[in-house]
This record gives C-alpha cells, sequence and structure tokens, in this order.
C-alpha cells in the first residue's frame, strides 16, 4: 500500500495546483449582488456563449434584456430559454447582422422607436481568426464586425444612452490586442497578404482604442461610461476557425491542459455582469479590464493620436457625419 503514497500525493498536489490556477485565472463569479429592475440592457452576439450568459444572469437581476442577434432563429429559442430559466419575460431577440451596415441602423432605429430607454449596451459579438471574408460593405470580416459594426451601433444609441445616464457601453476586447497594429494604409487587407491572426489583433486593439476614444468624448457631462474587458480564456464558439480541436493530438493530448486553463461561458459572463451592475463601477470610465482587475492596457492601445485617427477613419467608412454625433 505504502507504494502508492508518493504517485498518490504528487497527482494530489498536482491536481490541487491546478485548480488554484484555474480559480486564479477564472477570477470568479461577479461579486457585486446589485439588481437592475426598471434598467434596458442591449448585449449584442447574445444566443451563444458568453452573451448568452450575461444575457441569463443580467435577467436573473431583473433586467429588461434585448438580445441582438444575426440568426433570428437561434435568438428566439435562446431568449424563450432565458425567460424559462429566468422567469423573467422580458426577454427579447432582435434582428442584428453586425456585418451589415443597413442591418445595424435598422436595429437601432427600432430602439431608438420603441425604447424609453438603454442603460447598457454590451458591445460583446464578435469573430475570430475566421479567412479573408468580407462584410456586406466590402470590410474585412474581422475589422468590420468586431470594430466597425459596434462603433455604428454604439454611435447611433448615444441618444439614448445619454437619456438614461448614467450608462454604461462594455466592449469586449481580448489580451490579443498586445500583439495588434493598426495598419491605416491597409485597414481591410486589400493590399498585403491576408494574415487571420494579424486581422483578428488589430481588431481587439481597435476595440481599446475606440473605448478610450469614445470614453474621452463622453467626459463632459454626459453620464455615460465606457470600459473595455478582456473576459479570460472561454470555451465559446469564437474559436471555431482556429482548428485548436481538429488534429487527434491536440483534442486527445492538449485538451485536459486546455480544460484547466479554459472556463466555462457561464463564469466567461462574470466580469461583463461586474462592469453592467456593480457600484464599484460607477462614474469609471475610459479603463481596460483584465477578466474583473483594471490593468493597463499595452502601449500602442494608449496612443491619442492612434486613437483619433481611427475614430475619424471609422466615421468615413460608415459613414457617419461628425457634426451629427456631437449632437447627439
Amino acid at each position: 500500500m505504502s507504494r502508492y503514497v508518493v504517485p498518490v500525493s504528487v497527482f494530489g498536489t498536482v491536481f490541487g495546483c491546478a485548480v488554484l490556477l484555474k480559480t486564479h485565472l477564472t477570477g470568479g463569479r461577479c461579486p457585486s449582488k446589485a439588481t437592475i429592475k426598471g434598467k434596458t440592457v442591449i448585449i449584442t452576439g447574445a444566443n451563444t456563449g458568453i452573451g448568452k450568459e450575461a444575457a441569463r444572469e443580467l435577467a436573473q437581476r431583473g433586467g429588461r434584456i434585448i438580445m441582438g442577434c444575426r440568426d433570428m432563429e437561434k435568438c428566439e429559442a435562446t431568449a424563450k430559454e432565458i425567460r424559462g430559466s429566468t422567469l423573467n419575460r422580458h426577454v427579447y431577440a432582435s434582428q442584428l447582422d453586425l456585418s451589415s451596415l443597413k442591418s445595424i441602423r435598422e436595429f437601432a432605429e427600432k430602439i431608438t422607436k420603441e425604447e424609453q430607454r438603454v442603460d447598457v449596451l454590451i458591445n460583446n459579438a464578435g469573430v475570430m481568426r475566421c479567412p479573408a471574408w468580407k462584410t456586406e460593405d466590402g470590410f474585412d470580416m474581422q475589422f468590420g464586425v468586431n470594430h466597425l459594426g459596434h462603433f455604428l451601433l454604439t454611435n447611433l444609441l448615444l441618444d439614448k444612452l445619454k437619456e438614461s445616464a448614467p450608462s454604461r457601453v462594455i466592449n469586449l476586447a481580448s489580451l490579443a490586442h498586445i500583439v495588434g497594429k493598426m495598419d491605416f494604409e491597409d485597414l481591410n487587407w486589400e493590399k498585403k497578404k491576408f494574415d487571420t491572426k494579424q486581422a483578428y489583433c488589430q481588431s481587439k486593439l481597435a476595440n481599446v482604442l475606440f473605448t478610450r476614444e469614445l470614453a474621452k468624448r463622453l467626459q463632459a457631462g454626459t453620464g455615460v461610461t465606457v470600459n473595455a474587458v478582456h473576459p479570460g480564456v472561454v470555451a465559446t464558439e469564437l474559436g471555431r476557425h482556429t482548428g485548436l480541436h481538429q488534429s487527434r493530438f491536440s483534442s486527445s493530448v492538449l485538451s485536459p491542459f486546455f480544460s484547466l486553463l479554459v472556463k466555462r461561458p457561464e463564469l466567461g459572463a462574470q466580469p461583463v455582469v461586474y462592469l453592467a451592475v456593480s457600484d464599484d463601477m460607477e462614474g469609471v470610465t475610459g479603463k481596460y479590464y483584465d477578466v474583473m482587475t483594471e490593468k493597463e492596457p499595452a502601449p500602442q492601445a494608449l496612443d491619442e493620436e492612434v486613437a483619433h485617427r481611427l475614430w475619424e477613419v471609422s466615421l468615413r467608412l460608415v459613414g457617419l457625419d461628425q457634426e451629427k454625433v456631437d449632437r447627439l
């Protein structure tokens, strides 16, 4: 029997360390118990993954939840599921395709006409490392959906957000921004060889730059705060194009290690919920969060000239007029 003591002890130590490491990396659950009854929350890409679980928890906390999704069949099914599990009947599915400027404008127009308020806007939807696809309007899919789509949507909803102040905008960013670079001469990969990884990192850097620039523009008494968050490494459909588990080696040998480091969507949604409801976030704006801890983003994300240039370029690409935006 004694011959098993050492192996069992070693296994127990390794397992215990792995559990502690995973707990540290996931960040745990949102510590705030705040409820949001009477508040309206819009979540893009809410039919799966982090968006779905954020919608579920915010519905449990009493919010009126509007799920903006491209696939309405899946969105309706998810909204029905969340209504059933939370007993909150104010969970709605709405058509929103972030790869189409027309769809974004139609969604924003509907919200403006039908909703009395927008208290929280969660820009969650995204694509990661997809092939060299283009949006309906000819943009690189990752830059178009991850940045330009949310840039347009947020600007079109600023009037509602200001009317509902204090209100919050939450942009889902990524640690990948630290290796991102804004190539203003070829944002849509029309001149150079397409690199799906760099395209993704560029779009995530754009998320942080947009967060900081918008926060600066909204500081003058609007009551609207804007923050970006890296939710951690989460097991969602976002990684469907990475090919990580398509080989027998990765699925059989590496999967056990990934399972120790990757968290479930329910836990992945906790940083988003924290930024949306916590009293600690009142008045906090222009910040970048790694899970639920404020961190300084990469140096290129702190470049105010780049952030301003990205804003100007984005306005032109989505067809917005700065004077009109300023009047919102």
